[in-house]
């Protein structure tokens, strides 16, 4: 946005691209009212034509803020026809919000558009579980595996003296296994005592609240960081990519890390880099 008012006052050629950038950037900065501002600047007094991303970038930015109604209207308003990725990102908007009924709907919608995607019905269940109704969200991924689709397994990966480690959940091999998951569990202890609480909703599977909260530890970024810790000298900061979104609950749970091993922790996952340090995030757990 800086960048943007810069090149404005210095007289430099702004165009679709620079838009499509800005309107990103006040998504993921929860800016709403300053990127519909934009949108109408960029068609009113730079004379560009806003193409489909400009639309699914506004899309996003009034879903993330709580405006659902009015993303709905846009895209049923917009002059392209919508695909799966506009609808998309309003179920994940349903899911950040609770809005049940909302996304049920859409999610209905985006099967019929493409019914091999895996992405709505991940987003339906968890929207479900986030909001006490673990028997729809069974539902939801039992249809998905009856229907053969199946979940991309989340991978995290962190280099380590020249070579890349890469972890998936409950992770049961790796040379270093036992000095990671004794990693884990100090962490754990440690995370708890600065006042951390797992976020056990999104596990699906019926078991103990316990064996929730054990499931989430064992998630791959955590896997990568507890590798990272035992393999660098203090105070290295570690860098991990994810090839899917973080959880909300591994969110806190890094931030948390931050804090107590007082490292500088970057996770590049499928939508952004969240740079953690001292207990908060760069993202400012808007993402």
């Amino acid at each position: 946005i800086e960048l943007y008012h810069e090149m404005v006052q210095g007289a430099l050629e702004v165009n679709g691209i620079t838009f499509l950038g800005l309107l990103f950037a006040c998504s993921h900065a929860g800016r709403s009212m300053d990127g519909v501002d934009y949108f109408v600047s960029m068609i009113r007094d730079f004379g560009v034509v806003p193409v489909f991303e400009h639309y699914l970038n506004l899309i996003d930015l009034l879903g993330r803020s709580g405006q659902l109604q009015l993303s709905e209207d846009l895209i049923n308003s917009m002059p392209y026809e919508p695909d799966s990725s506009a609808w998309l990102a309003l179920l994940g908007a349903c899911r950040m919000h609770g809005d049940v009924d909302r996304g049920a709907r859409i999610a209905e919608l985006i099967y019929e558009l493409d019914p091999e995607d895996s992405g709505p019905y991940i987003l339906l269940s968890n929207l479900y579980s986030s909001t006490g109704r673990m028997d729809e969200a069974r539902r939801t991924r039992k249809a998905m595996r009856l229907r053969g689709i199946t979940k991309q397994p989340g991978l995290s990966s962190i280099e380590v003296k020249d070579r890349v480690h890469e972890f998936m959940a409950a992770q049961k091999l790796h040379p270093q296994l036992g000095r990671i998951h004794a990693e884990i569990e100090r962490l754990k202890a440690r995370v708890k005592e600065a006042g951390y609480v797992a976020d056990v909703r999104a596990v699906l599977r019926d078991v103990e609240e316990e064996e929730k909260e054990q499931l989430l530890w064992y998630h791959s970024e955590r896997l990568a960081i507890a590798f990272g810790l035992i393999s660098t000298p203090p105070g290295t900061a570690l860098h991990i990519v994810k090839n899917l979104r973080v959880c909300f609950d591994c969110h806190a749970a890094v931030k948390a890390i931050s804090k107590v091993v007082g490292r500088k922790i970057v996770v590049r996952d499928a939508i952004r880099f969240h740079h953690f340090e001292n207990g908060a995030c760069s993202c400012g757990d808007y993402w």
